[in-house]
């Protein structure tokens, strides 16, 4: 799927952002269940998910999987979701990390 009007598998419906390029990645749930997906939405759904895990698909650019694993690292779990944010399974990876290395 090329970048249309369309959003990817892996768009949350209540995400509002549009894709950024073409499904390259599949995220996979702790059974299995999965989306395929764009970097951009690869990586947000992927941050909202307990034990998930990217794979890139066969005809993926070097590194797709990588960069959304990275990617991943900043974002919270439904990041398009406002409101207070305190425990942590509501915060970021990165956000964890530096909670517990204060």
């Amino acid at each position: 799927m090329q970048h249309t009007a369309r959003r990817c598998p892996a768009a949350h419906p209540e995400d509002p952002t549009p894709c950024a390029g073409p499904v390259v990645v599949t995220v996979l749930d702790a059974t299995n269940s999965g989306a395929d997906g764009c970097e951009h939405h690869g990586a947000r759904l992927l941050a909202s998910l307990d034990r998930g895990r990217v794979y890139a698909l066969p005809d993926a650019p070097e590194g797709a999987a990588i960069r959304t694993f990275k990617a991943t690292d900043g974002l919270r779990p439904f990041c398009w979701v406002d409101g207070p944010r305190t425990r942590p399974a509501q915060l970021s990876r990165a956000e964890n990390r530096a909670r517990t290395h204060r």
